[in-house]
């Protein structure tokens, strides 16, 4: 609900600009079935493992190599939602504010709204946001505070692949849709911040 309300809000900044620019998002920001699937497909994934292993269907073996898998899909829960809202306001603001847009993979200057363009406001807007949504994670006890640090660098990593996707792959490929790029985006995030959890347990031990 958070994502919801805070992306639609930042999908309307600037909406009559970005309009008129050709760059606004269809429907005026209004969500679909599609954006509802792209957006949240990996966190619902999650959730469904996180409610099989509550059920008692399957039982994690004391021996097993993964630590703690329940925390780990709940941290990997949180991530996807942190990276899918640094994503959308890093967009939204980056095409409302953004004064110097870049595209990623070359550094050469581009129009707003171009993909694969970043824009220091937009990136700083995105981090904010993901730090906002990771401490909505740890306030309801999803994840502790050393989870919020790797949902924030994970969307980060993730915000910025997608970026690299949009720049090299997403013109080439008539499937890769908007939608299907934010699934991996998600799961990017998702995966990094399970990654960077494991690698920090394995280090303290």
């Amino acid at each position: 609900m958070f994502y919801f309300l805070v992306g639609s809000g930042v999908t309307r900044i600037g909406m009559a600009q970005k309009e008129a620019e050709g760059i606004a998002e269809k429907r005026s920001g209004a969500r679909g079935p599609e954006n509802v699937w792209g957006s949240a497909l990996t966190g619902a994934l999650c959730a469904l493992g996180v409610g099989i292993i509550n059920s008692g269907f399957i039982v994690p073996s004391s021996q097993s190599l993964v630590p703690n898998p329940q925390s780990l899909l709940l941290l990997a829960y949180v991530a996807s939602f942190s990276t899918k809202l640094a994503d959308t306001t890093a967009s939204e603001v980056g095409k409302a504010y953004g004064k110097s847009t870049f595209l990623i993979t070359t550094l050469q200057p581009v129009p707003r709204g171009t993909e694969g363009a970043v824009s220091l406001e937009g990136t700083l807007a995105g981090i904010v946001a993901s730090v906002a949504i990771a401490f909505v994670g740890w306030g309801v006890g999803l994840i502790d505070l050393l989870g919020v640090a790797w949902c924030v660098l994970a969307a980060f990593i993730a915000t910025n692949l997608e970026s690299v996707i949009g720049a090299t792959l997403q013109s080439k490929y008539t499937w890769l849709t908007n939608e299907v790029v934010n699934i991996f985006n998600t799961l990017i995030g998702a995966i990094a911040a399970v990654l960077l959890a494991w690698t920090w347990i394995s280090i303290i031990k």
